[in-house]
């Protein structure tokens, strides 16, 4: 089982470890469907951790260029954040916070590599609501099921992942939760000096 909540963590982690301020890239490929887009990519993913020529840097790299178009990285910074403590900060404190934001996950990532072993992954039918597309994935390790959900919403012409969820819980709010709790009792220097500091192992 703690293997198959790394390969959870891995694939998320690495997904939302991506530069906040890349260009977009101009990919005639780029899938229109939102649950193509998600196949597409898990299987690229999948795929470069399975390789055993690659070391864990080299994994790294290709995978955050794999993921990197297809997540909204300063939006899940600000909804991490929330609408009570978003306003707090200046300009310059919001991009320093979504810098501090997409680093600690990218140490996660580090920590959680190795251990990624050979789940199966299983894709359900997406479910649109609105402007959101929900779209399911089920990871099974023998007797073992993880339910993931990837939610996408339009940004400018492409589907893009906004939140992830694990077994019912969104990460966005997991970490709002942190957050509010460390902003609610100090101040936003105090809040980004914390951000800052490594995550405990």
């Amino acid at each position: 089982m703690r293997r198959l909540w790394s390969v959870v963590i891995i694939i998320l982690i690495a997904s939302v470890a991506v530069s906040a301020d890349s260009k977009e890239q101009n990919d005639p490929n780029y899938p229109n469907n939102p649950s193509e887009l998600i196949r597409t990519k898990w299987d690229a993913v999948i795929s470069v951790l399975q390789s055993k020529d690659l070391g864990e840097e080299a994994r790294i790299k290709k995978i955050n260029e794999i993921i990197s178009p297809i997540f909204n990285v300063p939006l899940m910074a600000k909804l991490a954040l929330g609408r009570k403590h978003w306003p707090k900060l200046t300009a310059a404190q919001q991009e320093k916070y979504t810098r501090l934001f997409r680093e600690r996950l990218r140490f996660l990532y580090r920590q959680e590599v190795s251990f990624y072993a050979n789940e199966e992954v299983l894709f359900k039918p997406a479910v649109k609501k609105k402007n959101t597309v929900y779209v399911p994935v089920e990871l099974k390790s023998k007797d073992k099921k993880i339910a993931l959900m990837h939610k996408l919403r339009k940004s400018g012409k492409r589907w893009k992942i906004y939140d992830l969820e694990i077994q019912g819980v969104s990460i966005l709010l997991i970490y709002r939760s942190q957050f509010d709790d460390i902003l609610s009792s100090g101040t936003v220097e105090d809040f980004l000096s914390r951000l800052a500091k490594p995550p405990k192992q």
